[in-house]
């Protein structure tokens, strides 16, 4: 078992199924519960089938040294992305992300069409289908390069199935979930993974081999830190300035 790869597959799995589930529970109040069910239960099992697909190509057919290559390159921009929106959001340059808003909006679309159960479906299916999507892709790249397959599908799975008891008792979105630090986190450690298997891919000879992954998550993490404090008292200067 590999703790790294599945506590990276845990968190960030549960972000992307905590916006999904808003788009469920936002269906399943307006149209009720069937369409809603049918549309996630279909993109569940068409997301597993491509997981499994394509995570038995990769892992038979591609060399790992190429694969922790691509996959580290790889990791590192979709890292870099989350980490980029996480900055900006706690240095007040982006708002950060709220789920109750998130959910008002999605039944105002569907409340402008309600009685259409298709399109309720369509709208569960999309939902968490392009969510599941970003699951999927850490699931194979984390899995594949670290040949901990299985300990990515465990890390996703038990996301998966805290964020749907925790929609199931609640029948509200999670709100109150931190969901802006855990993509701040999830940013760090898929930053992380990313500069350790493309430095690996490269000739690096890490330190303590998989622990230099814990001292790559604090490095981005304090290097992250430093740049909010930056901007925070960059813009609080321009203000006392104009003042």
């Amino acid at each position: 078992m590999n703790w790294y790869v599945l506590v990276a597959a845990l968190l960030a799995s549960s972000v992307e199924f905590v916006e999904a589930l808003t788009i469920v529970l936002a269906v399943g109040t307006v149209e009720g519960w069937r369409p809603a069910l049918r549309g996630t239960l279909l993109a569940v099992l068409s997301l597993a089938v491509l997981t499994a697909v394509l995570g038995v190509g990769v892992l038979h057919y591609v060399p790992i040294n190429v694969l922790r290559g691509v996959i580290g390159v790889l990791l590192l921009l979709f890292g870099v992305k989350w980490l980029r929106k996480a900055i900006l959001r706690f240095a007040g340059k982006k708002a950060l992300h709220d789920e109750t808003e998130a959910y008002q909006k999605q039944l105002g679309q569907l409340q402008a069409n309600k009685g259409n159960t298709f399109a309720a479906q369509a709208t569960a299916f999309n939902g968490v289908f392009l969510e599941g999507l970003e699951v999927v892709v850490i699931v194979l790249t984390m899995g594949s390069a670290a040949q901990a397959y299985s300990s990515a599908i465990m890390g996703s799975a038990i996301g998966l199935i805290l964020v749907l008891a925790a929609g199931i008792i609640l029948r509200a979105p999670l709100a109150k979930v931190p969901e802006n630090v855990m993509k701040f986190v999830v940013g760090t450690m898929l930053t992380s993974f990313g500069s350790f298997w493309a430095g690996e891919s490269l000739g690096v000879a890490w330190p303590g081999q998989d622990l230099s992954i814990v001292l790559l998550i604090a490095g981005y993490l304090a290097a992250s830190w430093l740049i909010v404090s930056s901007i925070k008292k960059r813009d609080q200067e321009r203000k006392v300035a104009a003042s």
